[in-house]
């Protein structure tokens, strides 16, 4: 196993080879590797060739509008060149598609995605000598890693004597698998260049013939999706008291699906799905305070928030969140007029909040882990599962989604009334549950429909929740063995996955090399077509929706002087604290009270700074106190330290004395929300998908003078404790007794 990560902290820890990589280089590293394979020929080109749009034919007319648009016939098919008939025609499965080339059709000149592909990561700039440096990975190695996944992809491939039928009507007797398995995490997505570091990852996979194959990188249902997937964003048309006409998130396919004015400016208060973050399929929430409180594009009158701790650590820009949390105006007026909060725990945000809707914790309510929002599926099969309340609430509290619901009742949201007006699910969330329907026949849960009999589709069951709970509250199907591999082209999962409602139809998902919507985008920053970005972002949507993966160096390296904060940082969640709710659990908290800074030793000597000495980590945003642990796992140039330990005073119910108030700290007060700069700030995001760039920090790090050790900084003042500190937490004494 080969662990890429600044920090040997995971997987890293355990694995037979660590890379020490530099943060936000590991697109290039990717693409290094790519450059590796083309050069030696270990391509799989079968694999291209029947799943992929690697022979689609791209139109080369610069300067027009159809320039980097696959070419289609009449009906909209793309085409290809078929070595067989020796002509341009639809893929097929009887065709034999010709990867390399250059035709002429219509005037115009088309060139395979393979061809493009071939000459752009064949450039000496993508060599592993010409990335060393950048990445911080030695030529030799990059080289070495290449011809591994090289050698077991293609000299040591699996057989299983499965047979498996293809969309096409082929029978495969076997299945075949390349054994490199590659999976990535947050870690290459939280930089500004981290979607098409994404990307660069999946061709890799795809170019080697690894995705959903024995030994491979595999799908969990309900994936795989068609891309782009839907549904699209909806919020074009909004009218006061009425409701969306979809959901508010979903899939941009095109700069017609913007939510933007006529004028091109952003209808949503974070800014999503607009021309400064296009493909923001989660929405931008780091960005709502700052534009909530800035009134951009438009003043609100509610902030209303759920177990999000926006306030402390799921905020960029600390000192900025409680300002504008509590900012007023010349008339004395707040600027974020009412904030409405949920939490289970008195976390920091609790303290903004003019109205706070206590929440259950998780062992007091109904949850639905659902194949609709983010299933527990394995490889091998759809699961999904419920939680049901093992301890009844002994204080004032409600469940939150029971909340929800008794308000969409009261305004009377279509979805959640009916007959009479009266609510639609009179028992809160478990009646939700079983009741909803997404569309006909398909709901939260997937076991146990209509009479009990039935399994993904079927009417909802009265008695669905009692048959999970005899089956210990999770449902499970395993797949037949011809359907566990291939299911982007697999005839039988695919048929499977439109009956479970995961896909509208039956037909093959192509993978997608070469992005036509990102290149749709780019021809809109040119000045194609109706919908226009402003100029100002004309350049960036050039340089970031490259429709072949691309790297480009993360965005606040290029907008400081990295000579004054000469050192990447980044902070990880430890397991036990992966999600903020954890991360107010009192069992959890007390594994992991303060953290540390961790420091490579070479690094801290050149600094003259030794183990348990305090230091300021220094940004352009501001400075932030804690004490270092020297650690030889660390990038040399990189230092990082555990998020969701530091607390402010008084939150939680914290003494003043605490470790997590006292010596615990958050690198948050130091990242920005903004990317460095004066003029036309933008969000510290990735430009396409507007994920937050959490790692892109750059920092310096001075030791501390004498007198400044011993307490961390900045400390805010205390919150207003709502119960006694309990000098010592115990839990499950009276269960004992």
């Amino acid at each position: 196993m080969v662990s890429v990560n600044p920090v040997r902290t995971g997987y890293s820890a355990i694995a037979d080879e660590w890379i020490g990589i530099r943060p936000g280089s590991d697109g290039l590293f990717i693409l290094a590797i790519i450059h590796e394979l083309l050069k030696a020929d270990k391509i799989d080109f079968e694999f291209l060739g029947e799943f992929t749009n690697s022979a689609w034919l791209v139109i080369q007319n610069p300067g027009k509008a159809d320039d980097g648009l696959f070419l289609r016939d009449r009906k909209g098919d793309p085409q290809i060149y078929d070595r067989n008939k020796k002509k341009i025609t639809a893929p097929g499965p009887k065709c034999r598609p010709e990867f390399l080339g250059e035709w002429k059709i219509r005037g115009k000149t088309v060139l395979p995605v393979f061809e493009l592909l071939a000459r752009r990561y064949l450039d000496g700039r993508y060599s592993p000598e010409a990335v060393a440096a950048e990445t911080g990975v030695p030529a030799d190695q990059i080289k070495r890693i290449a011809a591994e996944i090289a050698h077991v992809a293609f000299d040591e491939p699996i057989e299983l004597d499965t047979g498996w039928t293809d969309v096409w009507g082929k029978r495969h007797r076997k299945t075949r698998g390349r054994p490199v398995s590659i999976h990535a995490m947050r870690g290459i997505s939280a930089h500004s260049n981290g979607f098409q570091t994404c990307r660069a990852l999946h061709l890799l996979q795809m170019l080697i013939g690894t995705i959903d194959v024995p030994g491979g990188w595999l799908y969990k249902p309900p994936f795989p999706k068609p891309a782009p997937p839907g549904p699209k964003p909806a919020g074009h048309e909004v009218k006061p008291g009425k409701p969306l006409s979809g959901p508010p998130l979903g899939f941009v396919h095109e700069p017609a699906d913007l939510l933007v004015d006529e004028n091109g400016g952003p209808k949503r208060i974070d800014k999503a799905y607009s021309w400064e973050n296009p493909l923001s399929a989660h929405g931008m929430m780091h960005m709502v305070l700052h534009k909530a409180w800035k009134g951009d594009p438009y003043p609100i009158e509610v902030l209303f928030m759920y177990m999000a701790n926006i306030g402390w650590n799921s905020s960029m820009n600390i000192g900025g969140a409680d300002k504008y949390l509590t900012d007023k105006k010349a008339d004395g007026s707040y600027k974020i007029p009412r904030i409405i909060y949920s939490d289970a725990f008195y976390s920091e945000t609790v303290a903004y909040a003019d109205l706070v809707l206590p929440d259950t914790t998780y062992l007091e309510r109904w949850d639905c882990i659902s194949l609709l929002d983010r299933p527990i599926s394995g490889h091998d099969g759809p699961a999904d599962a419920i939680r049901q309340p093992v301890v009844a609430p002994d204080r004032d509290v409600r469940p939150f989604q029971d909340v929800i619901l008794e308000l969409g009742a009261r305004l009377g949201l279509p979805g959640m009334i009916g007959d009479g007006g009266r609510p639609k699910f009179p028992g809160g969330y478990k009646d939700y549950i079983v009741g909803h329907e997404r569309t006909p026949g398909i709901g939260p849960l997937a076991g146990w429909r209509g009479d009990g009999d039935r399994f993904g589709t079927g009417a909802p069951n009265p008695g669905q929740l009692e048959k999970y709970i005899e089956n210990g509250c999770y449902w499970k199907h395993t797949f037949s063995a011809d359907q566990q591999f291939y299911r982007h082209s697999n005839a039988k999962y695919l048929e499977y996955a439109k009956s479970m409602g995961w896909v509208e139809n039956a037909d093959p998902i192509t993978l997608q090399v070469y992005s036509e919507p990102l290149q749709k985008f780019r021809l809109a920053a040119e000045g194609h077509g109706p919908h226009q970005p402003p100029d100002r972002l004309r350049g960036r949507i050039k340089a970031a929706f490259d429709p072949l993966p691309v790297w480009y160096p993360p965005l606040e390296g290029e907008a400081i002087n990295v000579k004054d904060y000469p050192l990447h940082a980044i902070t990880q969640r430890p397991m036990h604290m992966y999600h903020s709710w954890g991360s107010g659990n009192a069992w959890l908290r007390q594994i992991t009270n303060h953290n540390r800074l961790y420091i490579n030793p070479a690094t801290a000597a050149k600094l003259g700074i030794g183990d348990d000495d305090w230091v300021w980590v220094v940004s352009c945003h501001g400075r932030v106190k804690g004490q270092v642990r020297l650690m030889s796992g660390t990038n040399p140039e990189t230092v990082w330290t555990w998020n969701a330990i530091g607390r402010r005073k008084g939150a939680m119910g914290l003494s003043e004395d605490a470790p997590e108030a006292t010596k615990a700290f958050l690198l948050n007060h130091i990242i920005s929300e903004l990317l460095p700069g004066k003029k036309s700030r933008l969000s510290n995001s990735d430009p396409v998908t507007g994920q937050a760039a959490w790692y892109d920090l750059r920092v310096r790090v001075e030791k501390c003078k004498k007198g400044e050790e011993g307490v961390t900084e900045p400390l805010f003042d205390a919150l207003a404790k709502w119960s006694k500190p309990l000098k010592l937490l115990r839990f499950g004494r009276e269960e004992k007794q």
